[in-house]
């Protein structure tokens, strides 16, 4: 395989260090320390001007003078010189450069433009930078120690990203006292150049490790973050700890929505999106990764507890409580094995009493029996030092029962020294031993949330309804007649027209300027009425008791409407008053009053939020939030993580809510969040919901700039205020083929993994071969899942659908391509159904991802092909593909296509 791109930064042939130095406790001294004593074997170097020699190696006074280009460069000098000794190294042909300096972007004003320019310099020579303010990394396995600390780092299958190296330092010597070594362990720093993304992608593919650790305080580059992060938690486990969780977006929300979001539910819901794990203790993050990197895994959060002690098991079942694990009921089978083993008075109950004489062959049987209960996903041995308990019996037979099940089986050995011997004997055998019982339940619940999280990246969705397109044309110009007239909050009536050119379902609303238009307006729509104050500078109407309800007849709306103005005038003298509104009450017997909203996160873009409506939003808060753009699981999943789901069904002959109507506006609000970036904030408050359907009836925009909702880091573009790129429906159109039939040509979606199937199924054996490059006879959940959902920011995927005689799609033709690590090339893919070849198609499919690959910028396009695949190497030679023999396989040929000029020489012109 070729080398990665970065691996000329984590697994260096060379290394230069450039301020090296004898000088005691200089950085340059301790960073070459480092490198002799981790025992990297390949060629250092050393830049130094003030120096002939430096521990034994010759200097050089700058790194165009180096004799050979070597693969890294660690800097260590003062920050102003940097850019300067960037360049040198970005002439001389240095792939790759970690900064260990500090005064960048950390020191605000200056710094952060110091650091710009090394962003410029090293994307203008094509160095990958690590850094700056970073203390390196380390990669036992490949001794290269290139990191600033004093202790060693043991190898091991863990790997470890930190924003911060004071915390990655303390989190490496800590580890190395538990005995816990590392993969790699890298420290980004500022991260002008290699961000979080990048590494995430790097380790997903590394065979040395086996779980990922992440430590972040905060997120500037979502997109990337989440495209990496996505890449590596769908191959291992990924665990991440964050700091500032109690952080908020604006302590003076203008909407429900905003005030109700802050950065936490935000990490966390793109944390479920990515299928990482959440740890919020440093022992908890190594207790996640350790479980989850070994084979054995829960299948969800139903959890047996054995116990010696009825306290430790209370405690245990508490904390099960607060984590939502379940403690099931045991089944009849599973009771009548117990009953055979455990004294006559036990409790019948989970947990499950063993009493204080229990020894190990009671363990070993209660364990055993509870594992294998259908209702039951992992056991948990807690175990304390009883008189006649053996603590190393016991730890022998629960490692005997854990290898007969597949099913994770948990301990806890509460004690010291009575406990030690057999804490050692589990931690050379499958069964995971936690300090306490607390503990010891957090970390099943790490168990349950990774396999759930894992569910729901696998998950194959149902095709979509048929919902109407929306009218995002009248939507536009709706936000552009407000911010020409200089306002950022529409109207109540122009928030009902954006909704309803979302296909949303709002209450009528009539404004009305005076008395008598509103009861005009009031017999137009009909008794009973409410009244509600119109001003653009009134963010809630409560704040000036500015609605009125149940009105029924014109003099209560003749009132009604004095004392709206006048309460508005002696609350908000500074408020513009444009009148009211009247709206018919929405008069639903049974009707749930919901938040449904969108709001904006300075790191991750526009956010989605449900919950619970009304006044008392704020004290309620029970609210769900999701990224989007959203599917069909994942708007049923938001409505599940509330309290407010359980009113939604039936009760007390109340008839349940249209939840198909409720997914379908959590829909269309995601559509519009996506489509519309000059949306800022937007409340539905209260959208009601009953049996027959579901009606917005009161709602708030608030806008911005379009110019201003690009998220940090990231290009130009439709989407680029959303941390996940949506579906690009402006790249659906039609196909004529050279016969005259006709096909929709578009990008594929998720909700296409049924096509996508029953297509593979209907191919020839050879065209299956051809594609696969072996006898595959159809697509397995996690191979639908990888080519239906697709991240749109660095891949692609097209299909052709014909629509058959009796109306359905059918899928013909797809080809995609996959960006690969280098940000430079992409691979492809292509296949066409038997029955539609030699039509066109193929050559059609083809423009259809060379044209998109070349418009992002990409440089070349490659592919492998089977050397028998005549007719697929004829068609890349007539699309202009260059053919070659494979390196490595000889059945394999290679083909590939320039898409774009290069960038500009790595050679700098003269006056650089």
């Amino acid at each position: 395989m070729a080398r990665h791109p970065l691996d000329s930064l984590f697994a260096p042939r060379s290394i230069a260090v450039i301020g090296g130095s004898d000088r005691p406790g200089s950085v340059g001294k301790l960073v070459l320390e480092n490198l002799k004593r981790g025992g990297f074997a390949g060629p250092l170097h050393v830049v130094n001007p003030a120096h002939a020699e430096v521990a034994g190696i010759r200097c050089v006074p700058n790194a165009r003078e180096l004799l050979s280009a070597p693969d890294l460069a660690l800097i260590a000098v003062p920050a102003q010189s940097v850019p300067g000794v960037l360049v040198d190294c970005g002439v001389r042909g240095v792939r790759a450069a970690i900064v260990l300096s500090v005064g960048f972007a950390e020191r605000r004003s200056e710094g952060a433009e110091l650091q710009a320019e090394l962003a410029r310099i090293a994307r203008r020579y094509r160095i990958r930078l690590l850094g700056p303010n970073c203390i390196g990394f380390t990669r036992p396995s490949e001794k290269t120690h290139a990191l600033l600390g004093r202790g060693s780092v043991q190898p091991g299958r863990l790997a470890l990203i930190s924003q911060s190296g004071a915390v990655c330092a303390a989190i490496l010597d800590w580890a190395h006292g538990q005995g816990i070594g590392f993969s790699l362990a890298v420290s980004v720093g500022n991260a002008a150049d290699v961000t979080f993304g990048d590494v995430l992608d790097y380790l997903a593919l590394d065979y040395d490790t086996s779980a990922i650790l992440v430590y972040t305080e905060g997120v500037d580059r979502a997109r990337r973050f989440m495209s990496g992060l996505r890449a590596a938690a769908r191959i291992k486990p990924v665990v991440v700890l964050k700091a500032g969780r109690e952080h908020e977006i604006s302590r003076a929300a203008a909407t429900h929505t905003a005030s109700l979001l802050g950065s936490d539910p935000v990490f966390e819901s793109a944390l479920r999106r990515a299928g990482a794990v959440r740890a919020t203790t440093l022992p908890q993050l190594f207790s996640a990764a350790e479980l989850l990197s070994e084979r054995r895994r829960s299948a969800g959060p139903r959890l047996a507890i054995v116990t010696n002690a009825g306290g430790v098991g209370v405690l245990a079942a508490d904390r099960a409580a607060e984590l939502g694990i379940v403690l099931p009921k045991l089944s009849e089978s599973t009771l009548g094995k117990l009953e055979k083993v455990l004294p006559a008075h036990w409790t019948r109950a989970n947990p499950v009493n063993l009493m204080g004489d229990a020894d190990a062959e009671r363990y070993a049987a209660s364990v055993r029996a509870v594992v294998q209960d259908e209702h039951v996903d992992g056991a948990l041995a807690l175990v304390t030092p009883l008189a006649l308990t053996e603590p190393l019996a016991v730890a022998r037979a629960l490692a005997a029962v854990s290898s007969e099940t597949r099913k994770p089986v948990l301990a806890s050995f509460l004690g010291g020294t009575q406990q030690r011997e057999a804490r050692e004997y589990l931690h050379e055998s499958p069964v995971p031993e936690l300090h306490g019982p607390e503990a010891a339940v957090e970390a099943f619940g790490y168990l349950a949330s990774f396999e759930q999280s894992q569910r729901m990246l696998l998950e194959v969705p149902a095709s979509l309804a048929q919902r109407t397109a929306p009218d995002a044309a009248r939507a536009r110009s709706v936000i552009e007649g407000a911010l020409a007239a200089g306002r950022s909050t529409l109207s109540l009536l122009e928030s009902k027209a954006l909704l309803r050119a979302f296909n949303i379902p709002v209450t009528q609303s009539v404004l009305a300027t005076s008395p008598d238009a509103a009861c005009a307006a009031a017999m137009q729509l009909g008794f009973p009425v409410a009244l509600k104050i119109a001003s653009p500078d009134i963010s809630h109407k409560s704040e000036v008791d500015g609605v009125r309800l149940e009105l029924f007849t014109l003099t209560s709306v003749r009132e009604a409407f004095a004392q709206l103005l006048e309460q508005a005038r002696l609350r908000r003298p500074d408020a513009r008053l444009l009148g009211v509104t009247v709206e018919p009450m929405h008069g639903k017997r049974f009707g749930r009053e919901l938040l449904l909203g969108i709001a904006t996160d300075p790191a991750f873009g526009p956010v989605i939020t449900f919950g619970a409506g009304g006044t008392l939003v704020e004290l309620i808060a029970d609210s769900s939030v999701a990224l989007p753009p959203l599917s069909l699981a994942m708007a049923r999943d938001m409505i599940a993580r509330t309290r407010v789901k359980r009113l939604l069904g039936e009760f007390r002959g109340t008839p349940p809510a249209d939840m198909h109507a409720l997914v379908d506006v959590l829909l269309a609000l995601s559509e519009l969040a996506c489509e519309l970036p000059e949306v800022e904030a937007l409340d539905i408050n209260p959208l009601v919901a009953d049996a027959s359907g579901v009606v917005a009836v009161d709602v708030r925009v608030q806008l911005r700039a379009a110019e201003s909702a690009r998220l940090p880091g990231q290009k130009e573009g439709r989407y680029a205020h959303t941390a996940i790129e949506p579906f690009p429906s402006d790249l659906v159109r039609t196909l004529t083929l050279r016969d005259g039939r006709r096909l929709e040509l578009r990008p594929v979606r998720p909700e296409d993994a049924a096509l996508e199937q029953e297509f593979v199924r209907k191919l020839s054996s050879e065209s299956r071969y051809f594609r696969f490059h072996h006898g595959l006879a159809e697509l397995s959940t996690a191979m639908l899942v990888r080519f239906t959902q697709i991240d749109y920011d660095c891949e692609m995927a097209f299909i052709a659908l014909h629509e058959t005689a009796d109306g359905k799609l059918e899928e013909v033709a797809t080809s995609r391509y996959v960006q690969e690590a280098d940000g430079e090339t992409c691979e492809f893919a292509l296949v066409v159904s038997d029955t539609w070849q030699g039509h066109g198609l193929g050559s059609a499919m083809m423009r259809a991802i060379i044209e998109h690959a070349r418009s992002r910028g990409l440089l070349r396009m490659r592919g492998d092909v089977l050397f028998e695949n005549h007719r697929m190497l004829r068609l890349m030679q007539h699309m202009g593909f260059s053919v070659a023999a494979h390196e490595e396989d000889a059945t394999l040929r290679v083909v590939w296509l320039k898409l774009n000029d290069p960038r500009p020489s790595r050679v700098p012109p003269p006056d650089a």
